[in-house]
């Protein structure tokens, strides 16, 4: 069998996507006596990512979906999260799960053989799988060499739109309320509201006060330190990569004029002491508890990666002190973009291993998981539980809600309500089923009824009603033809994998020291790390990306033929 011409490459987001194994060295599948749904069945199954609120199924939601399937997951969770260890030694021994959710590792799956080729299970089995990704099934597809679908997208919804924004520059209420709801446009105007606040507060709650720290802890200084280069900038999310919209032509963001800009302004925040020191040191946990405490007065962050820490906010009487989200730019010639259209999405999902029994059985099994019955039992829970009917719409009762907002792990396990959402495709925020209600409960009302009262009323003073309405819609831009770049595989050959990871290495000892040196000698940091950065083995890797995007577009405009 020959080897995979393809792998994913590590990017700045939570990243990876379709992959897996040719059908070579394997037979079809054939229907078992337990492909009858009737049938109790057991599927094992592993989740590369923590999962908290795995509750055996013995949920409410979870026990409703064996009742309907005779399905029962027995599943193991990553509790460190990334998969990789586990992965390696079900590699090395070539015993898999059922199901897997493999994350950032489906190179080696793919190379060991592991994974089944879904194609033709969908066209026979999978009509609710067809149904939702409909004329984009293509954009499941492998590669352009191996047009095959391994791995069934369920990280995120199809047909999205978002109705929040969740990322961006962040400041508290508390701080924006003080000084008077300004504009707040550009990393100046963020730098003065900061600074001015600061002047004024030198201690908050006793410590001193923070104007500005950012989580550099491992990955995650991509999500607050590197990737604000691009998004600050005017450029789309394309994980370490930007991507020409004319030609396709791919180049590492770092290289761009205007990202070492942005970077000289997080260099000039540090040495005039308001961005935090430990910004490089601190571990997660630091800067969470940092937060909590209340102290800290801007971040540059996505919700998720500190939303414990304003949780604790919450609960400690403190939503002040929680956050608004901004869509800062270096300055007015250029929008935020995280709202540009991608399409439909691909990325993180299931696939089914050679070592399934029945694979004819799981994927029937993912195809009811799919469908409109499981995906608003899934979003909304139980009829008379956790959602109500009321002229013909979906409500979620007060007491319902103030659960999901103030303890939504605790709500998660015990209900299963939105836990069960990797084992099916699914749509995003915005569709709306055959009764003209929301499959997700992220919609406008839902989304502004689990707001603070801080929240609302600083939205009410920027004319707002949710933090998207104050960021660029993607109406103001075109769809991008090859989605999201950090979801798509790059080339899986030695060379392209060793000057990858320089770069990586390069990245994050570089950009560091740029916004840590004197201002003096910033410009000599940044550009030794462009130099490096431009190395003819450098723009080789560049290049072979540069082909990976325009084989994409390629293939995604042909539709998926029967095997």
């Amino acid at each position: 069998m020959p080897r995979k011409l393809f792998r994913y490459a590590l990017a700045p987001l939570l990243v990876v996507a379709l992959a897996s194994v040719t059908a070579c060295g394997s037979s079809d599948p054939v229907e078992t006596e337990t492909s009858d749904v009737s049938t109790p069945m057991t599927i094992s199954f592993f989740g590369s990512d923590a999962n908290p609120t795995w509750n055996g199924m013995q949920d409410e939601v979870g026990k409703e979906i064996t009742k309907a399937t005779n399905v029962t997951i027995n599943a193991e969770y990553d509790v460190s999260g990334g998969g990789t260890q586990k992965i390696a030694l079900m590699t090395a021994s070539g015993t898999y799960p059922d199901m897997i959710f493999p994350k950032g590792s489906i190179t080696k799956l793919v190379e060991a053989g592991a994974l089944i080729d879904l194609t033709d299970l969908i066209n026979k089995y999978g009509p609710n799988i067809k149904k939702v990704y409909g004329d984009d099934l293509a954009r499941l597809q492998y590669s352009k060499e191996d047009p095959s679908i391994y791995v069934l997208p369920t990280n995120a919804g199809v047909g999205q739109t978002s109705f929040d924004a969740g990322g961006g520059f962040e400041v508290q209420h508390a701080v924006m309320k003080e000084m008077g709801y300004p504009k707040i446009e550009t990393v100046k105007d963020f730098e003065k509201v900061l600074k001015d606040y600061k002047e004024k507060h030198p201690t908050i709650n006793g410590q001193p006060t923070i104007p500005l720290s950012l989580n550099a802890d491992d990955w995650k200084i991509m999500i607050t330190v590197t990737n604000p280069g691009f998004l600050a900038t005017g450029a789309p999310d394309d994980g370490e990569f930007y991507i020409n919209p004319e030609t396709y032509e791919a180049q590492l963001h770092y290289k761009r004029p205007e990202e070492k800009e942005y970077f000289r302004w997080l260099n000039h925040m540090y040495n005039e002491g308001l961005l935090d020191p430990e910004t490089f040191t601190q571990k997660t946990d630091q800067y969470n508890s940092k937060i909590a405490s209340g102290r800290v007065l801007g971040l540059i962050d996505q919700d998720w990666d500190y939303q414990q820490a304003e949780n604790a906010l919450k609960s400690s009487g403190m939503p002040e002190r929680t956050y608004g989200h901004y869509p800062v730019q270096l300055n007015t010639e250029t929008k935020d973009r995280s709202f540009q259209d991608i399409g439909a999405p691909v990325g993180y999902g299931v696939g089914i291993t050679t070592s399934a029994k029945d694979p004819i059985r799981i994927i029937k099994f993912l195809d009811w998981m799919s469908s409109d019955e499981a995906q608003i039992l899934n979003q909304w829970g139980i009829e008379g539980k956790h959602y109500e009917m009321k002229d013909g719409k979906r409500i979620i009762p007060a007491d319902v809600q103030d659960k999901k907002t103030n303890d939504n792990t605790n709500f998660v396990k015990t209900t299963g309500v939105s836990g069960y959402t990797a084992f099916g495709v699914h749509y995003g925020d915005g569709v709306k089923d055959s009764t003209g209600n929301y499959y997700t409960t992220n919609f406008p009302e839902q989304i502004i009824a689990g707001y603070t009262a801080a929240e609302k009323e600083t939205l009410k003073a920027y004319g707002a009603t949710t933090w998207k309405d104050i960021f660029p819609q993607k109406d103001e831009f075109p769809v991008k033809p090859w989605g999201a770049a950090y979801n798509l595989p790059a080339p899986d050959d030695q060379e392209y994998t060793v000057n990858f990871q320089k770069g990586q290495d390069i990245v994050r000892k570089r950009i560091p020291e740029a916004i840590l040196a004197s201002p003096e000698e910033f410009d000599t940091v940044y550009d030794e790390m462009v130099a490096e950065l431009s190395t003819e083995p450098m723009k080789k890797m560049e290049a072979s990306y540069t082909q990976l995007i325009k084989d994409t577009v390629e293939l995604w405009s042909k539709p998926v033929a029967a095997k």
